[in-house]
């Protein structure tokens, strides 16, 4: 297994494994097909074992109005035959150590038992306008005291419609074994 930036030759192999994680959702290829197309700032990495993408994760910018307060980890995924090896453990592992990421303020929508693994704390404020009463978003170096509501990428939203589905009001349990939805 090699962990490599994400580039334009992987992006084919990183939209085919997001529809293999979700099967039930094109949200999460859409989502990153569409913030590829609009040139959003998308900070991405994916494991490639076999020449396959086995998994892949995304980091885009949080907002407080028009000014970057941090970055969103949306999405993450594992392909099912590689859940439960640690596979996506790894993967957030390294890409937490990474420079461009590792002094920034990150958010998640997920289980809070996973991300707890990896420094997350529940996080009051910003408010996620995906999930009420914030019980499912968490942040590392978060030092907001003010309420406001983060902001997405507007793809986020877009995604949803292009892809015919709902957004989820929360992230699915860990235990699953599906896709982890992470926004």
């Amino acid at each position: 297994m090699k962990i490599k930036k994400l580039t334009e030759e992987h992006r084919p192999k990183a939209y085919a494994l997001l529809r293999c994680a979700f099967p039930k959702s094109e949200y999460e290829a859409k989502l990153v097909q569409q913030l590829h197309e609009k040139d959003r700032q998308v900070l991405e990495w994916v494991c490639i074992h076999a020449g396959k993408a086995i998994a892949y994760i995304a980091f885009t910018n949080a907002y407080r109005d028009k000014e970057i307060c941090g970055l969103h980890l949306a999405p993450m995924a594992v392909a099912p035959e590689f859940q439960k090896q640690g596979v996506g453990s790894e993967l957030l592992r390294f890409a937490l150590r990474q420079e461009i990421i590792k002094n920034q303020t990150l958010f998640v929508l997920g289980e809070p038992k996973y991300y707890q693994k990896f420094d997350f704390e529940p996080c009051c404020s910003p408010i996620c306008p995906f999930d009420k009463n914030n019980a499912h978003f968490l942040s590392i170096r978060n030092t907001t005291s003010s309420d406001f509501i983060v902001g997405y990428e507007a793809e986020f939203k877009t995604a949803a419609k292009a892809g015919k589905t709902q957004q989820p009001k929360k992230a699915p349990k860990q235990s699953r074994g599906k896709g982890k939805r992470r926004r």
